[in-house]
């Protein structure tokens, strides 16, 4: 590997080390614990780290000009330590309106991690372009003299209802995955995902990034010029929660109606609100 990219996986290093070392913090402390704040602050730092560690890595395929399998290598790896490291953290939109939707999470605390969950992705949107600016590599250098430490073209290469199935499908088949793994161990689990993401990511980075997560995209996408809000919108929030959404009406509702099974109620409310993930 070139110097730029060793010491972007040195920067990445850092960013999961601290992150890990300011979630057992907060876990740790009793004021937060007591007030049930514990696990907003968990959500806020794990999609802290899952945005930082991503605006590294697009900007080294941007940039860098790393070539396909180092790239992939380097989001597979990501994928599973950020599984590994986000000590319940949720980091993505759809999986908490699913789990609302299951009955594994209130509605009420589903949106107040999606609200922790943008406003990490926000953070980690003004962070990133402050630590380019420091030019810690040539990649951040560059980047910071061509676009001004921002994103100069906009990430969707393709007609926006193109752009917008692709985002579709691919939150469609990570729901999928997620919906049947769940009898896997977690070791195991985490490695079966990260392969679907990577897989994922080859084959839909070319028409949108293939983020298939509203927050990730807030932070990474929606800053680059090039499309209307609007526009982002549809293809990087509204496709994604539908795709989302599809996979579970299909395996909780279509095929055990199709099977002559009975499908399971579609909300199923705790009767605790102390239970919360």
């Amino acid at each position: 590997m070139s110097p730029d990219v060793c010491a972007s996986c040195a920067l990445l290093l850092c960013i999961v080390l601290l992150c890990t070392a300011l979630r057992r913090l907060l876990c740790a402390s009793a004021v937060l614990a007591r007030r049930g704040l514990d696990a907003y602050a968990v959500e806020l730092v794990s999609t802290f780290q899952l945005c930082a560690c991503t605006h590294e890595l697009k900007l080294l395929s941007d940039v860098g000009g790393v070539d396909a399998r180092l790239a992939l290598t380097l989001t597979y790896t990501a994928s599973v330590v950020h599984a590994l490291t986000s000590a319940g953290g949720v980091g993505n939109p759809c999986a908490a309106l699913e789990r609302a939707w299951h009955g594994r999470m209130t509605r009420a605390c589903a949106l107040r991690r999606v609200a922790c969950q943008f406003a990490a992705a926000a953070l980690a949107r003004a962070a990133a372009p402050a630590v380019w600016s420091l030019g810690l590599t040539d990649v951040h250098e560059r980047h910071a003299l061509l676009n001004g430490a921002r994103c100069a073209e906009s990430p969707i290469r393709a007609p926006l209802p193109r752009a917008a199935a692709v985002e579709l499908a691919c939150a469609f088949a990570v729901q999928t995955a997620v919906t049947h793994t769940h009898a896997l161990e977690e070791k195991y689990r985490v490695h079966a995902i990260a392969a679907v993401v990577t897989t994922l990511v080859y084959a839909g980075g070319g028409v949108t990034g293939a983020v298939f997560n509203p927050a990730l995209a807030f932070s990474t996408q929606f800053p680059c010029s090039g499309n209307s809000f609007l526009e982002y919108s549809l293809v990087y929030w509204l496709a994604p929660v539908l795709g989302m959404a599809s996979s579970v009406l299909l395996f909780d509702q279509v095929l055990p109606l199709l099977s002559g099974k009975t499908p399971p109620p579609p909300y199923r409310p705790l009767l605790e609100s102390k239970k919360r993930n």
